[in-house]
């Protein structure tokens, strides 16, 4: 891995970590009900954004380093944590439907931007 390569996962890093808080917080700020939507809609999100990559990189179109840039946004242990919590505090109907959906929708997510690109 070059410098430039290694600087640059760490910018996207930071990047992505920042606009996650940003998208997180909106969204909250929005959205006061039992279902963690912020953590969903950004885990489809990346889902999206990582199917896009694979895509363009099957098709030779981006470099292979490209695909390690995409990072610091998926909130794969958030949505773990909040699942838990879920169940912990006897929601069981929202804990079956966030963790089936937060497992279904992003592989959904991540077909769709691959077929996208």
């Amino acid at each position: 891995m070059s410098a430039m390569l290694a600087i640059g996962v760490c910018a996207c890093g930071g990047v992505g970590a920042a606009a996650r808080y940003i998208c997180d917080s909106y969204i909250k700020a929005l959205w006061r009900k039992t279902f963690p939507l912020s953590t969903f809609a950004i885990n489809v999100v990346a889902g999206l954004l990582a199917g896009l990559v694979a895509g363009l990189f099957a098709a030779n179109t981006i470099s292979p380093d490209c695909r390690l840039l995409l990072g610091g946004f998926s909130t794969f242990s958030t949505m773990m944590n909040e699942t838990v919590t879920l169940l912990r505090n006897g929601k069981i109907a929202c804990f079956i439907g966030y963790a089936l959906a937060s497992i279904v929708v992003p592989v959904m997510a991540v077909a769709c931007g691959y077929w996208l690109a």
